[in-house]
């Protein structure tokens, strides 16, 4: 069983994590371990003390997002309106790319254990928002988990294209998109 981490020893994992997030987001992959304790403004054997290797500080970071997309989804499989909830989740995923784009960490977790057990429960969630949404006909029968767990990025993903754009241009394009999703004037897609 895994003991519960001592205050300052919390704080300085979350000062961690938020600090690795903003250097790999500025640098890259190639983000220094030294560079990021820096930017904690802790002792880089803080770092080691928490996190064995470079690779397991990107997974943590991975984890650490994924994990606040499933309780985000978790808190809203009950919403009295599915359709609204659905259209939240997509606005707090598109928000939390916004904030900083790391998706290319996820390409460097591809084999990890762990990050692909958080994956799998992620797209169990969206699979339950979609089947709630779907089944109030809030979106089109034949929109599928798959399909709004692939669209997730796109709004941030087309508004990155705009040169010079407004940083929430995202949303008019998450709006288009959910629009897509509703069963008002929907033709029949072609094969999943």
């Amino acid at each position: 069983m895994t003991r519960p981490l001592r205050a300052d020893a919390a704080r300085n994992r979350r000062l961690l994590l938020a600090a690795a997030a903003d250097e790999f987001a500025e640098r890259g992959l190639d983000a220094s371990v030294a560079d990021i304790a820096r930017r904690a403004g802790i002792g880089k054997g803080t770092v080691f003390r928490h996190f064995a290797t470079k690779e397991d500080l990107i997974a943590a970071i991975v984890l650490d997002r994924v994990e606040g997309l499933i309780a985000a989804g978790r808190r809203l499989t009950d919403a009295p309106d599915p359709g609204a909830a659905l259209l939240e989740f997509m606005t707090v995923a598109a928000e939390q790319r916004q904030q900083r784009d790391l998706t290319f960490l996820h390409a460097a977790n591809a084999g990890n254990a762990e990050v692909a057990r958080v994956h799998g429960r992620l797209v169990e969630t969206v699979d339950a928002l979609v089947g709630r949404a779907r089944g109030h006909g809030a979106i089109r029968a034949d929109v599928t988990g798959t399909d709004v767990f692939l669209l997730m990025c796109a709004p941030n993903h087309v508004a990155e294209q705009v040169p010079g754009a407004p940083p929430d241009l995202w949303r008019r394009y998450l709006a288009i998109l959910f629009d897509g999703l509703r069963p008002e004037g929907a033709h029949p897609l072609p094969a999943a």
